[in-house]
């Protein structure tokens, strides 16, 4: 999740390629729309989840159970209308699943032979339900950390970004262009999730209790219980959009957030086969079929 110039373009070498060489996920989002380019020649796996007919929730052995949020938008949000876009959310009665990561979870599950659905839960518990067998994959935004790699697999990145901070209009912050000019500020991040190990760059900062989800530091950004919050660039004028009042921080090159987050899809361990083909489909994908992806779901995320 990096700031870069506007208008760089991804060449063909491998999807994990064209991420890690500095396109930005701000850059990425202003590039393209969402089609995914069919999967061809690979090998047709069983279903991730357990060889019985059917899950505790009733799914078939053909269904493989996607953990996500499902408000975390543009790469995962809920919605009462199916669309060629969406998905069933299985535990959430009425409801489908829509996003980037929805359109990675559906050809990735035609790779594996199988018909997604979305198990919605709250982001720090998605490790655990994976290898409690709650759910098959996860495909939310997640990050291939070290800390989480000793617990399960994850495969090439499908996207990388970088963040940025918001503050309020009128906010003595306003016109900061560093990370330093942020000193004693209270900053706000969502628990388990660089959104919040990310504050520790700022010196002396007042670093704030993490809250579960993005909703919620924009809640308390606007209700002024902080100065400032963590955000994903590639979803600036979304947010900027659907939260009137809220600025985006300009820092000077080199002043802001250095780390480069990126995207994987989380698989428990002992699954090398299935992680290969996943691998495959990703990198099947062209830049231009990524940059589709990214246009179309930002036209269409809730406000």
């Amino acid at each position: 999740m990096n700031n870069q110039n506007p208008g760089q373009h991804f060449d063909s070498d491998g999807l994990e390629g064209k991420l890690k060489r500095g396109v930005s996920r701000r850059d990425f989002l202003r590039m393209g729309g969402l089609t995914v380019a069919s999967v061809g020649g690979l090998l047709v796996l069983g279903g991730c989840g357990s060889s019985s007919s059917s899950t505790d929730s009733g799914s078939s052995s053909s269904t493989i159970r996607i953990g996500m949020e499902a408000a975390y938008a543009p790469y995962n949000w809920q919605t009462s209308t199916a669309s060629d876009y969406t998905i069933p959310i299985d535990n959430v009665s009425g409801a489908y699943a829509d996003g980037y990561d929805v359109q990675i979870a559906k050809k990735v599950c035609e790779a594996l032979g199988g018909d997604p659905v979305a198990e919605k839960m709250s982001f720090s518990g998605l490790v655990d339900a994976l290898n409690n067998e709650q759910i098959d994959l996860i495909i939310a935004g997640m990050t291939a950390t070290d800390e989480r790699r000793q617990s399960i697999d994850f495969s090439d990145p499908y996207f990388t970004g970088s963040f940025g901070l918001f503050v309020m209009e009128g906010s003595s912050y306003e016109g900061a262009t560093s990370l330093a000019d942020f000193s004693g500020a209270s900053v706000l991040g969502q628990k388990d999730t660089m959104l919040d190990t990310v504050i520790d760059d700022i010196p002396n900062v007042n670093h704030l209790t993490p809250v579960e989800s993005v909703p919620n530091m924009m809640s308390h950004l606007t209700q002024g219980t902080c100065d400032a919050i963590t955000y994903n660039v590639e979803n600036e004028a979304g947010y900027i959009k659907a939260n009137p009042g809220i600025v985006a921080i300009k820092f000077a090159d080199g002043q802001g957030f250095q780390e480069k987050v990126t995207a994987n899809v989380g698989i428990k361990k002992g699954n090398d086969d299935k992680l290969a083909t996943i691998n495959s489909t990703l990198a099947s994908m062209s830049a231009s079929d990524l940059q589709t992806i990214w246009d179309a779901v930002i036209d269409r995320q809730p406000e």
